[in-house]
């Protein structure tokens, strides 16, 4: 088959050469993307995240990733108040060069976190989780170099595309642990480790022994209270896989506007940085919290070598977290990572 041109050829490199997962500004707002132990997480009834990234944007489109999820308790009545084991499902769908792939991919995962101590001020977690993937290429949205004349693209190309060849499908196994504790209930801090394909399954379109790389990440971040109402978030990752690798960092202060610490309003500012194998983007943040929502937009200003590509415009990235609270508020409270 010969290459593609333009951003296929761009698409190829990143996905393919380096085998990168799809990865998302607010990491710690799509906690089953990040850590299987993150199933179950959160302190209240249950828990709906959802992710929209478009990345890019001025390169065609390069990569919109969406994801949903949703996560709950199981057993609460039979365990120990300070122990948790969570249950939840993931669904991701990612484009790239506008379309020319598609990803789809459900997840199902589960984790156990056990208290440390009667407070319940300190838990760890072990969680795994299972996933089918299926990837289609749309040969109709890519150009070829048959197409190409002096007055443009014909649209008519001579390639021949067997059915086989179009998709490919596989499961996955992934697999985390993560720590949190707390030194007197109001404070947080936590840490953990992911590893995903863990299987290393095969993926390619065109035979062959082409295997997924392992992915692996390394999170931790906290919750520092500036005074009775006010706190710095703060954390970080740094993800592993073949010869792509991604680091990155930052905070963002929560202001309460309703003095309210039972049912707050916060406003969130903050940024972010992304450093690759070539440095990466800058990130402002701002969110918004009330009742049970929590609501966050992010936007990416390239500062890579892509820069004149993407005229500085790195992506748009929005996240909404949905945690319905108890009714009976005399419940123990777990001491849980805010993102």
């Amino acid at each position: 088959m010969k290459k593609f041109l333009g951003l296929l050829t761009l698409v190829g490199i990143v996905v393919v050469s380096q085998a990168q997962d799809p990865n998302f500004s607010q990491f710690f707002a799509s906690p089953l993307t990040l850590n299987p132990a993150s199933t179950g997480k959160f302190d209240g009834i249950f828990r709906v995240a959802g992710n929209y990234r478009n990345q890019w944007p001025s390169i065609n489109n390069a990569f919109v990733t969406k994801t949903a999820s949703a996560d709950f308790h199981l057993l609460k009545g039979y365990l120990s108040d300070i122990d948790r084991w969570g249950i939840g499902g993931l669904f991701m769908s990612d484009q790239n060069g506008n379309g020319a792939i598609t990803t789809n991919q459900f997840s199902l995962s589960t984790a156990y976190h056990k208290g440390l101590d009667e407070d319940g001020y300190h838990q760890i977690g072990v969680g795994f989780q299972g996933s089918y993937t299926n990837k289609r290429l749309d040969v109709y949205k890519l150009d070829f170099e048959d197409e190409l004349t002096a007055l443009g693209f014909t649209g008519t190309t001579s390639e021949i595309f067997p059915q086989s060849n179009l998709q490919v499908s596989y499961m996955d196994i992934n697999a985390g642990v993560l720590y949190n504790g707390s030194t007197n209930g109001y404070n947080n801090f936590y840490l953990g480790a992911s590893m995903y394909h863990i299987n290393r399954p095969k993926e390619t379109f065109q035979g062959g022994q082409f295997y997924l790389n392992s992915r692996t990440t390394i999170m931790g971040g906290g919750r520092l209270p500036t005074n009775q109402y006010n706190a710095f978030h703060f954390s970080a990752n740094y993800s592993f896989q073949a010869n792509a690798n991604n680091l990155m960092f930052g905070g963002a202060y929560a202001l309460n506007l309703n003095y309210d610490e039972e049912n707050p309003v916060n406003v969130y500012m903050g940024a972010w940085a992304r450093f690759n194998n070539v440095t990466d983007a800058l990130i402002p943040y701002i969110g918004l919290e009330f009742g049970d929502v929590h609501f966050g937009a992010t936007y990416d200003v390239n500062i890579s070598s892509l820069q004149p590509a993407s005229n500085s415009r790195g992506g748009l990235e929005l996240s909404l977290i949905y945690i319905k609270k108890p009714v009976d508020r005399s419940l123990k409270k777990l001491n849980c990572p805010k993102f």
